[in-house]
């Protein structure tokens, strides 16, 4: 386990490294599968290895609000902050691409806190980029109008996948942006006639977006 994470959190001291070597497993999940669930308590902390997972809130009517992606090299701040208040998860987790992950027990958490300082500053510094990335998503349903949050998600979507092809539905992104699939596919078309994407068939492929 040692030369994944030391490739993937070269930050991690040398004795933490052991420590995860000794106490965390690795497992694997397939797209679909839903590691983390509303009301659910969390027994693990994940850190990514390889793949992509989706974070997101769904209401009682099965509607759901995307808020951003986890990545390799990358931690879930939800299950942290669960593990500190032994409190149900608030939010969903999907698996969007296939992903190998490191599952650190909670039990864990403040021991790490205190014996390793890479770790607190991991900590600190995985809650610090999700409280912007969320404010992010917060400014942008209160004070922009659907076009702006339609480029803004699709932005998102760019940087994570680090690609101009999105495989992406109409009803996807309305879905996550908690509007119809048809003013996503006016406001998407739209774009498209100024030159900013192509639409194919569950694709979009980013031109000046």
């Amino acid at each position: 386990m040692h030369e994944p994470i030391k490739k993937l959190f070269p930050y991690f001291s040398n004795s933490l490294i052991d420590d995860i070597d000794t106490n965390a497993t690795i497992q694997e999940f397939k797209t679909g599968d839903v590691l983390m669930r509303t009301g659910q308590y969390i027994r693990n902390t994940i850190l990514v290895i390889s793949g992509r997972i989706k974070i997101y809130r769904e209401d009682e009517n099965g509607g759901e609000f995307f808020m951003y992606y986890l990545q390799p090299g990358q931690a879930c701040a939800i299950s942290m902050i669960c593990a500190t208040k032994n409190e149900t998860s608030q939010i969903m987790a999907k698996v969007v691409e296939d992903v190998e992950l490191i599952m650190v027990p909670l039990s864990l958490m403040d021991k790490w806190m205190m014996q390793h300082r890479s770790w607190y500053e991991f900590v600190i510094e995985t809650y610090r980029s999700r409280f912007e990335e969320v404010l992010d998503v917060v400014d942008n349903i209160a004070f922009k109008a659907m076009d702006e949050r339609l480029v803004f998600y699709l932005k998102r979507h760019k940087e994570a996948n680090n690609s101009n092809k999105l495989n992406l539905s109409h009803q996807e992104i309305a879905t996550e942006l908690n509007t119809s699939r048809e003013v996503i596919s006016r406001l998407l078309k739209k774009m498209e006639q100024r030159g900013l994407l192509i639409l194919q068939r569950n694709q979009i492929e980013l031109l000046k977006v």
